[in-house]
């Protein structure tokens, strides 16, 4: 597995890296652990070194997956969680719980992490998503105190807007921003690449496979159990999945000139956009990490990225991708 480095930190990682969330929240009901620790281990023998979880994903038994399968693995991978939710709640929605980045919070969330994980450091520590009611210097300044005590070792941010991403990186040396970015996602591009590349902070995509319809295997009459996040999502209504069978199709043509499969050809397109992205595909199961990790050795060639672009710009991406409640959350 190639190694990518989240902009201008000395955090390396494996070009691809695995999002852990599906495996306990909002894909149905939480998986096996057995299978999920099995998994976990397996992507580190296949050169995975990037893990993705977060406090609020469960919450805690995602957290506690990961810590459990991957503790004596830990001088071999990179542990990336999140806070900036209260997570006390009984509601467990995606998005249910409040938002809370104040300082004494952030400390609690790292503590109660770490103990979770099985560390004594936290890799990179994002912040889930903007709180408007705390200063993001404050966040930043919180941060960087645990980074000084050695229990964080590196600071992100999480679909946070560039005027954040700014203030924000002046306080504390931002490492990566995770933002949802795909071929079905493309807001990042107006404003907030051009910045991280300015500001030489890494791009962490999460659904880089448009929440698993860019595998192309999904059409108008896939349906989701009410347990299933995309149940409730805008994109994924009958009509707009009928729409945007456009961008899979496209996928799958020059997938069958690689000899590859239109996921891997989403996530080639993601990693030849620059050489500090590195995406984050989730999967519950070894062929499709296998199939996933396989888009790392797929070179596409700058007439592949000319079709791709130009085929991509006369499709119109129907459905919103979050609801409002959601989506309100972003940008900020």
């Amino acid at each position: 597995m190639q190694k990518r480095t989240l902009g201008n930190s000395n955090l390396e990682v494996s070009a691809i890296g695995l999002g852990c969330m599906g495996m306990s929240f909002s894909y149905g009901a939480p998986k096996d652990i057995q299978e999920m620790t099995a998994l976990l281990r397996a992507a580190v023998e296949r050169g995975v070194t990037f893990f993705d979880t977060a406090e609020v994903y469960g919450p805690f038994i995602n957290e506690e997956l990961v810590g459990e399968a991957l503790s004596p693995l830990r001088d071999q991978v990179v542990i990336a969680t999140k806070f900036g939710f209260d997570c006390e709640g009984t509601d467990t929605r995606p998005g249910a719980a409040g938002l809370n980045s104040r300082p004494e919070h952030i400390r609690q969330v790292a503590d109660a992490s770490l103990i979770r994980l099985k560390t004594d450091y936290i890799d990179l520590f994002y912040q889930h998503r903007v709180d408007p009611e705390v200063p993001i210097e404050d966040v930043a300044g919180a941060v960087k105190e645990l980074i000084q005590e050695g229990k964080v070792r590196h600071f992100g941010l999480s679909e946070a807007g560039v005027q954040t991403i700014r203030r924000a990186h002046a306080v504390q040396p931002v490492t990566a921003l995770q933002s949802e970015y795909s071929l079905w996602w493309r807001r990042p591009e107006a404003e907030v690449i051009p910045t991280l590349e300015e500001l030489g902070i890494g791009l962490v995509p999460y659904s880089p496979l448009g929440k698993g319809f860019l595998t192309g295997k999904m059409d108008e009459s896939t349906t989701f159990d009410s347990s299933d996040f995309r149940s409730r999502l805008p994109r994924f209504a009958p009509e707009a999945l009928k729409a945007n069978l456009a961008l899979v199709e496209l996928l799958g043509g020059i997938a069958a000139k690689k000899q590859a499969t239109p996921a891997q050809i989403a996530l080639a397109w993601l990693l030849a956009r620059k050489p500090w992205i590195v995406p984050i595909p989730g999967t519950t199961k070894l062929h499709r990490l296998e199939e996933n990790l396989g888009a790392a050795e797929i070179e596409l060639d700058p007439d592949d990225l000319f079709d791709i672009e130009s085929a991509a710009s006369r499709i119109a991406v129907q459905g919103d991708r979050y609801p409002e409640n959601l989506e309100k959350m972003t940008g900020r």
